[in-house]
């Protein structure tokens, strides 16, 4: 008899025989180690093997997927987000949707601070300065505010928008955050619009669901006060990428920092890669050399968790 099968869809992080050796050490299982990219490539591997779990990093899985998978008791994400699955086919289904959503809470917490620092303390402007012969500090100091007497917007306040939260208290900046829940963080609930208002820096933290598509989009741009600088450690569908480049270029923004991308790698001739007052990276906020290894056994946990309930009911 066939042992089931385990589809890895797709990684960009490193040799796949690392999570091979997790589930073959702990499961009589085969693994098929794939190089999907688009729903297609998913489709036809699933149809191919018929999977009793699926593990996807970027592979999109999608309803017509998720039908033709008759065997899956699992569908593990390598992430936190799983925007790309098709969540209610999944459910229909009676699958479970897994995801690892603590890995990477501090990675992204202080990468999203870094970048937001960065660009108010104007770090990449007077690097270039310094290394184009320049020596003029007291010519940034009109565009440099004190954290203390400003005003710091959360969109979204999970686990890593609090720690942002915080972090911004420390140097008294006062916290106000747009969230449909209202925790218990002790920070100010206010709408969108006056987020936009009141805020001299805005950092992003919220899922990438159909309500929070474009969250910064042009009507939003439109009502910012205080030239704030945005940064998006999230989903990189969270901005109107145009109309964010559009308003840094003419200085409703006093900058803007970008971890996430909507199309992902960005194009090499996309506008924001030469707009002012911005500071790139590469989907890195979740990078350290102790997140790498607990995400990757964290998703496949998921899948030996999942599998090893299954086999115990039968």
């Amino acid at each position: 008899m066939s042992r089931p099968t385990v589809l890895l869809t797709d990684s960009d992080l490193g040799d796949r025989s690392f999570e091979v050796g997790l589930l073959t050490d702990a499961l009589p299982v085969e693994v098929v180690v794939a190089e999907c990219v688009t729903d297609a490539d998913v489709l036809r591997e699933v149809q191919q093997h018929d999977p009793v779990a699926i593990v996807t990093q970027w592979a999109p899985v999608s309803a017509a997927t998720i039908a033709a998978a008759t065997s899956c008791a699992i569908i593990s994400r390598v992430g936190i987000g799983v925007d790309m699955i098709d969540l209610r086919a999944a459910e229909e289904r009676g699958i479970p949707v897994r995801n690892v959503p603590h890995y990477c809470t501090e990675e992204v917490a202080t990468h999203a601070v870094a970048m937001a620092m960065s660009l108010w303390r104007r770090l990449p402007q007077f690097d270039a300065a310094v290394r184009a012969g320049e020596w003029d500090a007291a010519s940034g100091a009109p565009l440099i505010g004190r954290l203390s007497t400003s005003t710091v917007g959360l969109i979204g306040c999970g686990r890593i928008g609090a720690m942002v939260g915080r972090a911004f208290e420390v140097w008294g900046a006062d916290v106000i955050v747009v969230d449909p829940m209202a925790g218990d963080d002790g920070f100010e609930r206010v709408s969108l619009d006056e987020l936009a208002e009141r805020a001299d820096l805005i950092s992003l933290h919220a899922p990438l669901l159909e309500s929070t598509h474009h969250v910064i989009d042009e009507q939003f741009l439109a009502g910012v006060q205080r030239a704030p600088v945005i940064v998006n450690t999230s989903r990189g569908g969270l901005v109107d990428l145009d109309a964010a480049v559009a308003a840094v270029v003419d200085g409703r923004l006093g900058g803007l920092g970008l971890d996430v991308f909507e199309e992902e790698p960005l194009a090499a001739g996309h506008p924001v890669r030469q707009a002012p007052n911005t500071l790139l990276a590469p989907h890195a906020a979740w990078c350290s050399r102790d997140a790498l290894p607990e995400l990757r056994a964290g998703a496949i946990q998921n899948v030996i968790d999942a599998l090893s309930h299954e086999e115990a009911r039968k």
